[in-house]
């Protein structure tokens, strides 16, 4: 009898270690997870999935991010961090750190997923746009109506708070603006740009939490397909100076737009206004959520 008491001891040792090899075993396995991209603020990615409305992603050197092709979606192309929009649906596989936070291992989105997430972000970067001039031409009836009628006065007060950033678009501020033109078909960046590049580069350097956004159009002149073809080039050879000479990180940079003829910023064909067509236009932005913090 009195030799049964320690085998039975060192039996429920045993069992109590592998338990706890166990429960470590299940901290550091890897989960999957399906969900939309809600916000970006650089290396993380604000996730909403079917149980959750906010899941911390975290981008790192390693993350494997693929675009899933084929019939069966069995093969994936490999893509770039900025093709992590808001709006698209991803799937993600990696393990939860310390904080709770998802390290990414692998992200796998579909192809018609991204073209739908750009669709919808150049849709509501137009509406936005739209909405603010509508806003200031109200703040100016507001002016004139305040002393007459109380509630208008209330509304001028918000859109003046709002207008006193620099600008909104959909869920970012815009902090700050360069817009770089190029000659009739051309794409080559001229070098005077090359130091307000880098100077903002520098800036947005000290904004907690920011991203570069850059968008390239063209004038009416030529064939529509040809256009957007320029102002995708233009956009691609923007964001290598931000990213060469302004040394900005990748996963700080939105993937470059081509807007091609849309936005056209006058009407007529005069050479001033086709030169003012051709442009890039790069801001820098900074997450809503993420500034108030």
């Amino acid at each position: 009898m009195t030799r049964v008491k320690p085998l039975k001891t060192i039996s429920i040792a045993i069992l109590s270690f592998m338990l706890v090899a166990l429960s470590s075993t299940m901290l550091v396995a890897q989960t999957k997870i399906e969900g939309v991209i809600k916000g970006r603020s650089g290396a993380k990615i604000i996730l909403q999935t079917a149980d959750s409305p906010k899941v911390i992603v975290l981008l790192t050197d390693s993350t494997d991010v693929g675009q899933v092709q084929g019939v069966l979606k069995a093969r994936s192309k490999k893509m770039s961090m900025a093709a992590l929009i808001p709006g698209l649906p991803i799937q993600v596989e990696g393990a939860y750190d310390a904080e709770n936070q998802l390290v990414a291992k692998t992200v796998r989105f579909k192809g018609n997923d991204l073209e739908q997430a750009q669709a919808i972000q150049a849709g509501l970067a137009e509406t936005t746009q739209q909405a603010q001039q509508n806003k200031e031409e109200l703040e100016k009836q507001n002016a004139a109506l305040a002393a007459q009628n109380a509630a208008l006065k209330e509304q001028q007060e918000k859109i003046a708070a709002a207008t006193a950033r620099f600008g909104q678009l959909n869920d970012y501020y815009i902090l700050d603006e360069v817009t770089v033109h190029f000659g009739n078909g051309k794409v080559k960046v001229d070098p005077k740009y090359n130091p307000q590049l880098v100077a903002l580069a520098e800036k947005a350097k000290t904004i907690n939490g920011y991203m570069i956004q850059v968008k390239g159009y063209a004038s009416a002149s030529g064939s529509v397909s040809l256009n957007q073809k320029l102002s995708e080039e233009r956009a691609g050879n923007v964001t290598n100076i931000l990213l060469q000479q302004g040394r900005v990180p990748l996963t700080n940079v939105l993937a470059p737009a081509a807007m091609g003829e849309s936005r056209q910023i006058g009407t007529d064909k005069k050479a001033e206004s086709e030169a003012e067509n051709r442009r890039v236009v790069v801001r820098v932005l900074q997450n809503k959520g993420i500034a108030g913090l």
